[in-house]
């Protein structure tokens, strides 16, 4: 269930054959907002547009559709963008400035704005309160839709979120929406989202590749008044931490999620940079897809960090708990065992350093033929 006082509606426009492909979120009141974007140096017209918006630190609404992602379309694009916050506001009653536009989708097709347009006509009286409902109308390959509660004191907070394939957010996740009726000023939001996002949703890498469309947004209406930041923190973390596993286990063609710790770096950046490099190694996601427990394809993604710290005499790795990596050396293990492990849906790789005090864990999934199969044709299709 959302919290108090947020809504949300979904219908299909025309923009698929018929599932769900707008969505429209709202708050019957204010909210102060805050929002990270995505880094990559061809952002959607939606982000150069919400860049703007979320300067005022307020929304009514976000208005999402899937499909076209409005990304490699020029100034026509960001006129779209405009005509689509101006499209929500009218229905809403409220002013395109408080309305964050989002499209996810095919990039360099253009949008369909007038069937966005003419869809939205009527959705303030679908709104309603499971946030499932907007999940589905913003689902590209996503195989289910993604959404989450947790209570902090007398407060809600709500996570509804997108995102199988093109993910490594240099900043959040594909789409990720964050709804509370905790109270908070503009300036502590921001400070509380990028705190949360940066060990989670910036650990987060399902095939190396940032979106151009990434959008991480969290609105609060203040219904509930305030809640210690210190506490609002700690749920919002551990949200974020669960859709971030829920998005990697979900990624295009994944049997499995994997999640690699690394300890005793020099410092948290190295820690970072090593579990990276782990996660995203088509070498070790297609060991930990085809159950082979080669240590050396471990070895060779911690090997390869060359800016980083690396002492093969004091470095360690386990899979799934068990030892297979001492001082560097490949230790003996049972490998029928570790072969079982590593066919478990979550599989966790675990490295020591043994040079620092750093740590950081990174959230990925395996690289299966299904996901050869859904981007070899996801522009035609």
């Amino acid at each position: 269930m959302f919290p108090r006082g947020f809504r949300c509606a979904s219908r299909n426009v025309g923009l698929k054959p018929s599932a769900r492909d707008l969505t429209l979120f709202a708050s019957d009141v204010d909210a102060t907002a805050a929002a990270v974007f995505t880094r990559n140096h061809f952002p959607g017209a939606p982000i150069i547009l919400g860049r703007e918006t979320i300067k005022g630190g307020v929304l009514r609404a976000i208005i999402a559709n899937s499909k076209v992602s409005n990304v490699a379309t020029g100034l026509r694009g960001v006129e779209h963008a405009r005509r689509m916050a101006a499209a929500a506001a009218a229905e809403l009653g409220t002013s395109p400035d408080r309305v964050l536009v989002s499209s996810t989708g095919v990039i360099g097709v253009p949008l369909p704005i007038e069937k966005i347009e003419a869809g939205v006509v009527g959705m303030t009286a679908d709104l309603q309160s499971d946030p499932l409902v907007g999940a589905e109308g913003i689902m590209t390959t996503d195989t289910h839709p993604k959404a989450l509660s947790a209570s902090v004191g007398n407060a809600t907070i709500t996570w509804v979120a997108k995102g199988s394939g093109m993910i490594e957010p240099n900043m959040a996740t594909m789409l990720s929406y964050i709804f509370t009726d905790a109270a908070f000023d503009a300036s502590t939001l921001d400070q509380l989202l990028r705190s949360a996002v940066a060990t989670t949703f910036n650990r987060l890498s399902v095939d190396t590749d940032t979106s151009t469309s990434d959008t991480c947004a969290i609105l609060a209406n203040g219904l509930a008044g305030t809640v210690e930041a210190s506490a609002f923190l700690a749920v919002l973390t551990a949200g974020c931490r669960r859709m971030t596993e829920t998005l990697a286990r979900d990624g295009e063609g994944a049997e499995h999620l994997v999640r690699v710790t690394v300890r005793g770096a020099l410092n948290e950046g190295e820690a970072q940079v090593v579990a990276k490099s782990i996660v995203n190694s088509p070498l070790v996601k297609t060991m930990v897809h085809g159950a082979d427990p080669n240590v050396g394809r471990l070895l060779m993604a911690v090997g390869k960090c060359f800016d980083c710290t690396i002492h093969p005499g004091s470095t360690d790795a386990w899979i799934n708990g068990f030892q297979v990596v001492g001082h560097g050396e490949r230790l003996p293990f049972d490998d029928a065992v570790v072969r079982e492990t590593l066919s478990r849906e979550v599989v966790d790789l675990t490295v020591e350093l043994g040079v620092g005090s750093g740590d950081a864990v990174a959230y990925g999934c395996d690289l299966t033929k299904g996901y050869v199969d859904e981007n070899a044709s996801y522009y035609s299709s």
